[in-house]
């Protein structure tokens, strides 16, 4: 198994690109406050944010507790995990998780600093020192059976080609215990994220040239605005058309956001290679 550390203060966005450092590295699961997930699954362990405390919810994140770290060396052992992502705020703190689950050291690290710009990472540090607002990650499921936070049943895989879709899907979105503000917020990198995810599953898409979401100002739902380049000789409506229910679909299960509105943009048709 190879890991792949994606590093970043408390704060600084990493939840906001959780799911793309983790599609482009071929991260097939992810290691993120206690819990090990896997696609639509969590196959072991606590979240920290069950934690009253934030200084359990600490120790909680780097696997202090012994029967916690067993029970996702466990997991990880059975499981066919081939690449985990391990998300941490700092290297030490990388280290101690692969310490405590004896796991071994990471093939690449990637910073927050990598793939985000000095004002992105302001802008995020001062609404989360501002307002105390949580980035929810988008990969986190069946979180109902662990504590009332995050999501639960992710529709597919996101991490697989495999669209195999899970019945009974419950969703919700809660605060940590241990947080006194209250504000949580799905920021629109993770909408990007699912949209451009969608669009590699789609053949007659050539390109994204822009995602644009736009909030309305009572926060009762999004509309979306993306531009593409197609492949010559599809069918450009019927293919508009498939688009919009996907991205429309998709968005409202996997956040439970109301899409109001998604609007296609054909840009020009390019000759496949």
């Amino acid at each position: 198994m190879e890991v792949v550390a994606f590093v970043g203060p408390s704060g600084s966005g990493k939840s906001h690109r959780a799911i793309g450092v983790a599609h482009n590295n071929n991260c097939d699961a992810i290691i993120d406050d206690g819990l090990l997930i896997e696609g639509a699954k969590i196959l072991a362990g606590t979240s920290a944010k069950s934690e009253t405390s934030r200084i359990n919810a600490v120790r909680r994140a780097i696997f202090m507790e012994d029967s916690h770290a067993r029970e996702v060396r466990e997991a990880l052992a059975l499981s066919d995990i081939h690449r985990l992502l391990i998300i941490a705020t700092s290297d030490k703190m990388i280290e101690k998780i692969i310490h405590r689950l004896v796991l071994p050291e990471p093939v690449k690290t990637v910073y927050i600093t990598q793939i985000a710009t000095k004002q992105e990472i302001k802008n995020a540090k001062k609404a989360r020192l501002k307002y105390g607002k949580h980035i929810v990650p988008v990969p986190t499921v069946e979180l109902n059976q662990h504590f009332s936070g995050y999501f639960a049943d992710l529709p597919y895989n996101l991490f697989s080609r495999n669209k195999h879709q899970t019945g009974g899907a419950f969703r919700s979105i809660v605060r940590p215990q241990f947080s006194y503000y209250g504000s949580l917020l799905i920021s629109d990198y993770v909408i990007e994220d699912i949209i451009n995810l969608i669009m590699k599953k789609v053949l007659a898409v050539a390109h994204v040239n822009y995602i644009h979401v736009r909030r309305r100002s009572d926060a009762r739902g999004i509309s979306v605005h993306v531009e593409l380049v197609l492949y010559y000789g599809v069918q450009i409506f019927e293919v508009s058309r498939l688009l919009q229910k996907k991205i429309k679909s998709r968005i409202e299960y996997m956040t439970a956001m109301q899409v109001n509105k998604v609007n296609i943009s054909i840009r020009s048709l390019v000759l496949r290679q």
